[in-house]
């Protein structure tokens, strides 16, 4: 099976899990409004936890809970992204954003009730690791995570001056790479493992992911892409791309793609699926 089917397949099988989680709630806009903004993403998250999983011989049910799990707390992070007072967005994945689809009051409180479900699903009695996986999720995506590096982003756009390399890649590895880190270190945890050699992959390939969307921003197609592109150029923001150019960016890029592949190692060629992922993440076109 080629790698976009590999991928397809198990988003295909993990929105499932998702969406019966949240066709188990009851019944309001609020539900309507989790539903449409959990479907049509790439679910390259979910995949890695599947397979971190999977290289650590972790039961299958209990992946499809994790890799669900992650993917309701990025559906909670996009949602909320989108909205007037974040960036502003009215397309998504090719389809109208939470609060034009619905209204804005509805798509804060669908994007809190997705992050809340997102620890729900960590934290079921029969889960492998259940306190720590959740404990972990809720750093990932909080005050020293992901909302960090969006706090960061949008300070960015009213600073003085633009931010440095080293002062966006800081931001990234907050705002993408907390989430990416505990997808590819979900498999170990569970396991209780090491989850070194995941931790260095998932890393790199966060960074890796961050800086081909800023190239996907500027060169990309907006109808392939389905939602509004250039818009950090349109707001003067520094990115990976007008701090060292879109050469020298494809080339970060692919280093880092590099160092991910290498930081597998240990794993031989079970793990050739991440390989292939890590290289599916600088060669995609949305």
């Amino acid at each position: 099976m080629s790698f976009p089917a590999e991928l397809s397949a198990a988003a295909q099988a993990v929105e499932a899990r998702l969406a019966a989680a949240i066709q188990a709630l009851p019944d309001s806009r609020v539900r309507a409004a989790m539903a449409h903004g959990i479907h049509g993403g790439k679910g390259l998250r979910g995949y890695l936890v599947l397979e971190s999983a999977a290289l650590h011989d972790v039961p299958r049910e209990a992946a499809l809970n994790a890799a669900a799990a992650i993917e309701a707390m990025h559906a909670y992070s996009l949602v909320h992204d989108d909205l007037p007072a974040m960036d502003d967005d009215d397309l998504r994945r090719g389809r109208p954003t939470a609060h034009i689809a619905f209204d804005e009051a509805t798509a804060i409180l669908a994007g809190d009730a997705l992050q809340a479900l997102a620890f729900e699903l960590c934290a079921q009695p029969e889960q492998p690791q259940a306190a720590a996986l959740t404990l972990k999720l809720a750093q990932a995506a909080g005050a020293a995570g992901m909302v960090l590096g969006q706090a960061l982003d949008i300070a960015a756009e009213t600073a003085a001056t633009p931010l440095s390399l080293q002062q966006i890649t800081a931001l990234q590895n907050g705002k993408t790479g907390a989430l990416f880190n505990w997808a590819c270190t979900a498999g170990p945890l569970m396991a209780d493992a090491d989850p070194a050699p995941l931790a260095a992959y998932a890393k790199a390939l966060g960074l890796a992911f961050q800086i081909t969307d800023d190239i996907l921003d500027t060169e990309g197609n907006a109808e392939t892409a389905g939602k509004r592109l250039q818009k950090d150029a349109e707001a003067g923001k520094a990115t990976f791309v007008s701090l060292l150019g879109l050469e020298a960016a494809r080339a970060r890029a692919q280093d880092l793609i590099t160092e991910a592949c290498d930081a597998l190692a240990p794993y031989g060629k079970k793990a050739e699926s991440l390989r292939s992922a890590a290289r599916f993440v600088i060669s995609r076109d949305k």
